[in-house]
């Protein structure tokens, strides 16, 4: 049998992620798939490599929404725990963009963390496999708001491990419309400022958002060199190159935090998918030929 690289394991679930967002959208006519095609290798490279997650001793099933906390409501929780409970020692993970959620359910389940069932539950009145993930749903801590609120919540806890001694980092996924938000550059100065270099951010630069091209909402380049003269450690890599992606996050540490900016195609891996560009922030099937054009290529992935 030949054996097989870190390399190949993360090709293969990225590969696979594509495909369970992409049945999953043609069971349902309509879910986030670009988003699916740009950033399957950063989650699969974060996932089997940069991150030292707690174990755990099998795939969790997602559990109902407990309800709102309150002094009456002690049966909260978030989804963390699909993360495994982080020691001290441990690294913890922050998803920044909401909309990525199903994304990052089929990341969890194609690197043994959830159920394949818990799928079953998405969007469900009850169920906490919500389509734009909150801190209940699998995978997720934090609430990341309407964009924009997830790095300084994440800064705030980085900082809070490094006053409580500990060292495990702090692991951000944002994408790059985020940047055009005032919080997002508040928490790049927080963090610079206070050197929390055990704060790591992956960004995927695929260039779109829900109003079009990001260059014509508005433009962020060169978003390396602002982020420079903000004192972080930045680095540029192919979105799609698992080795590119898992480098910086070996660098030793240097009092920067670190952002590592990902191009990325929004069509990767289904080039079918062009034929709704420049529209590509979320795929609904127009006809039934289009939506079983979908179904050939899924049949063919």
């Amino acid at each position: 049998m030949m054996q097989t690289t870190w390399t190949d394991d993360v090709r293969q679930a990225a590969k696979r992620i594509r495909r369970r967002v992409l049945e999953h959208i043609l069971k349902h006519n309509g879910g986030y798939m670009s988003q699916a095609c740009s950033s399957a290798e950063i989650l699969s490279t974060l996932y089997l490599k940069v991150m030292n997650l707690a174990p755990l001793d099998k795939p969790l099933r997602p559990r109902p929404f407990p309800g709102v906390p309150s002094r009456t409501n002690r049966r909260y929780f978030t989804g963390a725990e699909f993360n495994g409970r982080a020691q001290s020692h441990q690294d913890r993970f922050f998803l920044s963009p909401a909309h990525y959620a199903l994304v990052l359910y089929a990341t969890l389940i194609e690197t043994g963390r959830m159920d394949p069932s818990g799928l079953e539950d998405f969007n469900r009145d009850g169920s906490s496999v919500e389509m734009i993930g909150a801190e209940h749903s699998p995978g997720m801590e934090v609430t990341a708001g309407s964009l924009g609120q997830c790095l300084s919540q994440a800064a705030g806890i980085a900082l809070a491990r490094r006053i409580k001694g500990e060292q495990g980092k702090v692991w951000v996924f944002m994408s790059d419309g985020e940047f055009q938000i005032g919080q997002t550059w508040e928490a790049v100065a927080a963090a610079s400022f206070h050197r929390l270099d055990r704060l790591g951010v992956f960004v995927d630069v695929n260039r779109q958002q829900c109003d079009g091209l990001v260059v014509n909402v508005m433009h962020l380049e060169p978003l390396h060199q602002r982020l420079e003269s903000f004192g972080w450690r930045v680095v540029r890599v192919s979105g799609h190159d698992p080795e590119a992606l898992a480098a910086p996050a070996a660098q030793t540490a240097d009092g920067r935090p670190l952002v590592v900016l990902c191009d990325t195609d929004p069509c990767f891996g289904l080039q079918l998918l062009r034929e709704h560009a420049p529209k590509l922030h979320y795929l609904r099937f127009g006809t039934s030929d289009e939506r079983e054009a979908y179904r050939r290529v899924l049949e063919a992935m």
